[in-house]
């Protein structure tokens, strides 16, 4: 075992002496040390109920024969920080986490590790500690949310909260008004109850193979997921039993059925920054195209919140992420022979999957669309590539041509959406808000929340180095690459220009002459950067591109 690192020998026994401070018994010692690293904080919705969790998962290990030590991970609550300075500290937390777990399972010599997540940042920084360490893991996270219900029946949730600022400043709805969705938007822990980004990166925990059944949709506030959570930590020893480890899971045909069922699912844009982030720990390229590749035979079947008025909660009644890939091999989409963490193929933890409900989760032969939820641009806007969740575009929207109304920063945006200064047709340009330049790369769920809630979701798009939650909905493109601060082409983008956006063939121009940007670029000066110490400073100095994850080199 690992631990008998730091239980073995006499000369183990400073060591010793230390783990018995903990209280520990020599039986327990004899065991194997599983770490449990727990999410739990009482500032983040998704994790306020990860004790809990934990406390099943470390009753899951004692009844299988193991030991639990629990230790921390942080979180930040995306919808919280959304807005302000806070948003700089939300992606950039997901290399603390991976840094911070690596750090403490190995000073510690853990046998396995029990990941906790839930939200945004904390499912693909623990993922990629797993893929980094590569000891036997296995994750559990905390469930979404229920979606709230108005006084007049209708369900709600959180994007449409947002979107209710931008109905109040447009004068369609009151005080009173934005109030009710206020109370009733979030009603229960758990991640944010859409197919936002917390929801979708647990879904393709689960199709990737790290997470057992059920890991993707179980709702927080049931019973269930305690139970779910008792069995993962059951389910960590036999992989520790067996030496079966993330790498063995992680493989490049993983990552393909995970980008499979993103599509299928329509999930966040997010996505396309931490599969490849993850990817690159566990030792697999993925390039930005493969999701045009994948999306291209891959229908989208579900239509979740912000893209449709359905929720996690339904989604878990319909079969769950299960269901969804059941589907997909209808078409032979997915690579059923891969290792799972059940410790059984992918199509052996398929076999009893059915699709319970139809019109959530549509037959393969009658989807939402042929292709997939997210497509990947190319241009002279985005040589690099850039990204659109396809899913949730009002059809008039797919193919947009537009002036620039051009903003180096997303507070100056949303003051000039809100005081009503943006007209059908304009095409948004937010810019210096990438990885180096935001520095942090803020979502920006503010300007694309008030414009849908201003009526414009059908009439303008919004381009950004930045990125968007997963609650974002309309023709909202993000992750522009090359970023303004690196010199890329939306750092020349001028007001008035104009910008072609065609989504069904993958192309999003800015339509100036050549030796006009050539003249722009020479007069071009990278502006100073916004944040010059702390932690953001170092962060903008070793971060790579969006279309590489935003990786840390």
């Amino acid at each position: 075992m690992l631990s008998d690192q730091i239980k073995l020998g006499v000369e183990r026994a400073p060591n010793r002496s230390l783990l018995y401070a903990l209280g520990l018994t020599d039986e327990e010692l004899r065991r194997p040390l599983i770490g449990v690293v727990s999410s739990y904080n009482e500032i983040v919705p998704g994790h306020m109920d990860l004790d809990k969790i934990a406390d099943a998962v470390k009753a899951g290990i004692r009844a299988a024969g193991g030991t639990p030590i629990m230790f921390p991970a942080i979180a930040v609550c995306d919808g919280i920080a959304m807005g302000h300075v806070g948003m700089k500290y939300s992606l950039v937390t997901r290399d603390l986490i991976a840094d911070s777990t690596e750090a403490m399972a190995i000073a510690h010599q853990f046998d396995g590790l029990v990941m906790i997540p839930n939200c945004d940042k904390n499912v693909p920084g623990l993922l990629m500690a797993a893929a980094r360490l590569n000891i036997p893991a296995i994750f559990c996270s905390g469930g979404p949310m229920l979606a709230g219900r108005l006084r007049d029946g209708r369900r709600t949730c959180l994007s449409h909260m947002f979107e209710a600022v931008g109905k109040y400043y447009a004068g369609t709805l009151d005080e009173s008004g934005v109030a009710e969705y206020e109370e009733h938007a979030c009603p229960s822990c758990g991640s944010c109850s859409g197919m936002y980004t917390a929801n979708s990166m647990n879904c393709l925990t689960e199709a990737i193979g790290m997470a057992l059944p059920g890991n993707g949709t179980i709702p927080a506030p049931y019973s269930a997921r305690l139970r779910f959570a008792k069995l993962t930590g059951m389910q960590i020893m036999e992989l520790v039993k067996r030496n079966i480890r993330p790498r063995d899971i992680m493989t490049p045909a993983a990552f393909h059925n995970a980008e499979t069922v993103d599509m299928a699912l329509g999930c966040s844009t997010n996505t396309m920054l931490h599969l490849p982030a993850i990817a690159h720990e566990a030792g697999v390229e993925i390039d930005l195209d493969d999701a045009n590749r994948i999306s291209a035979v891959t229908p989208n079947l579900c239509h979740l919140a912000p893209a449709g008025d359905t929720f996690m909660e339904d989604l878990d009644g319909a079969g769950g992420v299960a269901a969804v890939m059941k589907e997909l091999t209808k078409r032979d989409l997915l690579d059923t022979t891969v290792l799972t963490c059940t410790c059984k193929t992918l199509g052996e933890n398929l076999e009893g999957a059915e699709n319970l409900d139809p019109e959530l989760i549509r037959p393969i032969d009658n989807p939402y669309s042929a292709t997939g939820g997210i497509a990947v641009l190319r241009g002279n806007l985005a040589a690099d590539g850039c990204v659109v969740k396809q899913s949730a575009v009002a059809p008039e929207m797919m193919v947009h041509s537009g002036p620039a109304r051009v903003f180096d920063s997303e507070e100056d945006a949303i003051a000039a959406i809100y005081a009503r200064k943006i007209n059908p047709g304009d095409v948004v340009v937010i810019r210096y808000e990438g990885p180096k330049g935001g520095p942090g790369m803020r979502e920006m769920l503010n300007p694309t929340s008030a414009i849908v809630g201003m009526g414009l979701g059908e009439s303008v798009a919004l381009i950004t180095d930045g990125r968007f939650s997963g609650a974002t909905r309309g023709a909202c493109i993000g992750h522009i690459s090359p970023e303004a601060a690196a010199g890329g082409t939306i750092a020349l983008v001028e007001e008035g220009d104009e910008i072609a956006i065609d989504i069904p063939n993958c192309k999003i121009e800015l339509c100036v002459p050549d030796d006009e940007l050539t003249r722009r670029r020479a007069a071009w000066v990278c502006p100073e950067p916004k944040i010059k110490t702390g932690y953001l400073a170092r962060y903008a100095k070793l971060v790579t591109s969006a279309d590489k994850g935003a990786v840390l080199m």
